[in-house]
């Protein structure tokens, strides 16, 4: 977070700097950046070339390449202050900073208020990476129609209706994010292939006849009845011959370390959902009316996995 608020990858991308030009610039005193530097080289966010000077590290050029990593790096200053004391939250995360943030997405029936656009404005912020990882597992070459589920501004969407010259789609979220998508739609020149439909995947029917109905980053922030109740929706408004198209994070993702710790945590502060194997969500999706569950490998796992299932009905007749 510190070499974020500094924009210190930024100030590096041109080439290493000495500790004093850093403290100089930044108006820091030089010992306190020295240490915030060296602790930066031990995340490889930072890597020393010669004495004293440092440069662009291996993460710390990924965080610079992807903006999204810089926001969420910013937006964690919410977690953060809930772990302030770990205790209290645990007892009681009614009162959570986390929760207030994700009202209207993490529990249904909730008046979205201003947490739509920040909430919003984040997400497009980070989805687009998630986006093309999803994409090259599943390419949408083929496809008719897309219905993007809790799509939020439409990243998602922009980047299949780019892929995929031949696909239309739509978007289905809350009445003011469904504005916000149909405003990038407009804006990326897609408007006559992209629509969007407002509407709350809880309780109301979802756009049928969509060939791809896809749910991306949406099942880990519910609890298992919210899912269940998605899920069921997503398998009446699908198309005979359609697919869903599942992109989360998963527990148990080999080589997650604390990835999963991570999530049992932040999903806690949120007040809903949590992580998922991947035995988990085949099971609901085929309890769903779904069969023929597949992974399709992902580039980057431990950031997204992707499952596709078919109609219990299509599947068996093939």
């Amino acid at each position: 977070m510190a070499c974020v608020r500094l924009d210190l990858f930024e100030r590096l991308a041109a080439g290493p700097r000495t500790l004093d030009q850093l403290a100089s610039s930044l108006s820091l005193p030089r010992e306190g950046l020295g240490h915030l530097l060296r602790a930066a080289g031990e995340l490889r966010l930072l890597q020393p070339r010669g004495a004293d000077r440092w440069g662009l590290g291996e993460l710390g050029a990924a965080s610079r390449g992807s903006p999204g990593i810089a926001a969420m790096v910013a937006h964690h200053e919410l977690l953060y202050g809930d772990l302030a004391d770990p205790l209290a939250l645990l007892r009681d995360r009614s009162r959570a900073a986390l929760r207030s943030f994700w009202s209207y997405a993490a529990h249904p029936g909730e008046a979205p208020g201003d947490s739509a656009s920040s909430y919003s404005a984040l997400m497009a912020a980070s989805q687009s990476f998630v986006a093309d990882d999803v994409l090259a597992a599943f390419p949408l070459f083929g496809a008719r129609r897309l219905l993007d589920v809790g799509g939020g501004s439409g990243v998602f969407t922009v980047h299949a209706l780019q892929a995929a010259p031949g696909l239309e789609a739509t978007v289905f979220d809350l009445p003011p994010v469904a504005q916000m998508a149909a405003g990038r739609l407009r804006e990326a020149g897609l408007g006559e292939r992209g629509s969007t439909a407002a509407g709350d995947m809880f309780s109301d029917p979802l756009p049928a006849g969509a060939d791809v109905v896809a749910l991306i980053r949406i099942l880990h922030d519910h609890d298992d009845q919210a899912v269940m109740t998605l899920l069921r929706s997503v398998r009446r408004a699908i198309a005979d011959d359609g697919r869903i198209l599942v992109a989360e994070p998963m527990a148990g993702t080999p080589g997650g370390g604390g990835v999963g710790a991570y999530f049992e945590l932040y999903l806690w502060a949120m007040g809903s959902g949590r992580p998922r194997r991947l035995e988990e969500l085949r099971g609901m999706l085929e309890s769903a009316g779904f069969a023929d569950v597949r992974e399709h490998r992902t580039r980057r796992p431990l950031l997204v996995r992707v499952l596709c299932a078919r109609p219990a009905a299509a599947s068996a007749a093939d």
